[in-house]
């Protein structure tokens, strides 16, 4: 059986630039912990958004430029790339909030052997929540949790909305 985890946007910006949070900042240790002691292949999601940001569906719901590609902001968190290049991964661009490339890209990383996914990263609301219900509607049979300790949401009440969705919807929700 193969195991993936998934790093969801652990990007300067959403750890403590434009939309980082205390919460996100706390998260750090737990993330570089679990990512050293994973024993599987790892997948890496990365926000990336353009000059044109503000002029886009998100841009206008959302007017917070943020993980513009070729920024700081769009970089990894030092200690989460520290930790990832000591293990190894995949990075996976997303212009939105789910990539509709990873779940094709786990399943040719599976060969076709049984799999389990792990997520954990931010934004447990938008960005977590969206890449956990696209791979379990893409794999209504596989094994998939998260690791709460590991995620941060927009508010503290939002992350815990997020983590009783996920539940409702059959995803292994860990404290």
């Amino acid at each position: 059986m193969k195991h993936f985890l998934v790093v969801v946007d652990m990007q300067n910006d959403f750890v403590d630039g434009a939309l980082g949070t205390k919460e996100a900042v706390s998260i750090v240790p737990n993330v570089v912990k679990k990512i050293r002691e994973f024993d599987g292949e790892v997948f890496v999601t990365l926000d990336t958004h353009f000059e044109n940001y503000m002029n886009t569906a998100e841009g206008k719901k959302l007017p917070v430029p943020h993980c513009i590609k070729g920024t700081g902001g769009h970089r990894l968190n030092k200690a989460v790339k520290a930790a990832l290049d000591e293990k190894g991964y995949t990075p996976v661009e997303k212009v939105t909030f789910g990539s509709v490339d990873l779940p094709d890209m786990i399943e040719l990383a599976a060969g076709g052997e049984e799999f389990t996914i792990e997520l954990i990263g931010l934004c447990t609301d938008i960005c977590v929540v969206s890449n956990a219900l696209l791979l379990k509607a893409h794999f209504p049979e596989a094994e998939i949790g998260v690791d709460a300790s590991c995620c941060a949401g927009v508010t503290p009440k939002s992350h815990e909305a997020a983590l009783t969705t996920m539940k409702s919807c059959q995803i292994n929700i860990k404290d």
